[in-house]
């Protein structure tokens, strides 16, 4: 039988009661880094047509509901990455200048959301995908703070809410398919493979074409690397990519975890009573919902 909420909240206030020294393992713990294994996708914005055939294909493939609120509810039009929305592709334009970008979770090396999240929700799983289970999340958003990209995002609307990202339509791989918004790409500006092999396809067009792109792959080295690789013909900062050195956000945080941790009783106990609480509004929010959609 899994964990649950209530028996990881329940360990964990029994955790805060420890003697001092005790701490979380990710805080001991090095970066995580990318599998031999590791899959991702590599995204050409000289190659985009801004479509959206992408987006489309990641709702119907995760089950997500129309976001038709920037359309004032005339057809489905989402600005941006939210609860309903997992990929995007956003427009850039300046002094004559165009590009298309797609926005997704970049499944990073050392993922700062995995490395916040005091319960283990967000994990580098099987191909380095990072995947979230929501039986170990307590709603605390930590990771959303994290995330250097501002990926994961809060069901607010829900009673029972959850954190909602790109999990790299992980449930298609294990059916042998790929993510649905490769595999529905008209002009092949994201495609799906191996990191390694995306790394030296990216590395083949730009000596190519050394005049068409920026020289530079994006997700390489940038905070620690990433598996969704970017090649860009206009500066990856005006497409929204945050500049980073090669350093991860993770590392940084757990430089301050383990100063926070040394010296005196680690602070298991205040997350528990956290967590306990966030459970407690969470379980309550579920039950006045349920009433609420049995009144007639």
């Amino acid at each position: 039988m899994g964990i649950n909420r209530r028996t990881a909240l329940k360990g964990l206030l029994v955790a805060g009661a420890t003697l001092a020294g005790a701490k979380p393992a990710r805080a001991a713990g090095g970066p995580i880094g990318i599998p031999d294994d590791a899959v991702g996708l590599l995204y050409d914005t000289t190659l985009c047509i801004g479509c959206k055939a992408c987006v489309v294909a990641c709702r119907e493939a995760n089950g997500l509901e129309p976001d038709p609120g920037f359309s004032n509810g005339i057809y489905q039009a989402p600005d941006d990455l939210n609860e309903y929305t997992k990929t995007i592709i956003k427009l850039y334009k300046d002094e004559g200048r165009q590009s298309y970008m797609k926005a997704q979770c970049m499944h990073c090396a050392d993922p700062a959301c995995a490395t916040a999240c005091m319960l283990g929700a967000f994990k580098k799983r099987e191909y380095g995908i990072v995947t979230y289970d929501v039986d170990l999340c307590v709603g605390c958003r930590y990771c959303q703070v994290a995330c250097p990209f501002g990926i994961p995002k809060f069901e607010w609307a829900k009673a029972a809410p959850r954190m909602v990202k790109c999990e790299l339509c992980n449930h298609r791989i294990a059916e042998g398919k790929i993510p649905a918004c490769a595999e529905v790409c008209p002009r092949g500006a994201v495609i799906y493979g191996k990191r390694a092999d995306l790394l030296r396809e990216a590395k083949e067009r730009l000596a190519r074409h050394p005049d068409q792109y920026v020289p530079k792959v994006y997700g390489e080295h940038d905070g620690g690397g990433t598996q969704v690789l970017y090649l860009s013909h206009v500066p990856f900062e005006e497409l929204g990519l945050p500049t980073l050195g090669e350093a991860s956000t993770a590392t940084l945080q757990r430089k301050i975890q383990h100063t926070a941790y040394r010296g005196f009783i680690a602070p298991l106990a205040l997350y528990g009573v956290l967590g306990a609480v966030l459970f407690r509004n969470r379980k309550q929010g579920k039950e006045e919902g349920s009433q609420a959609g049995g009144q007639p």
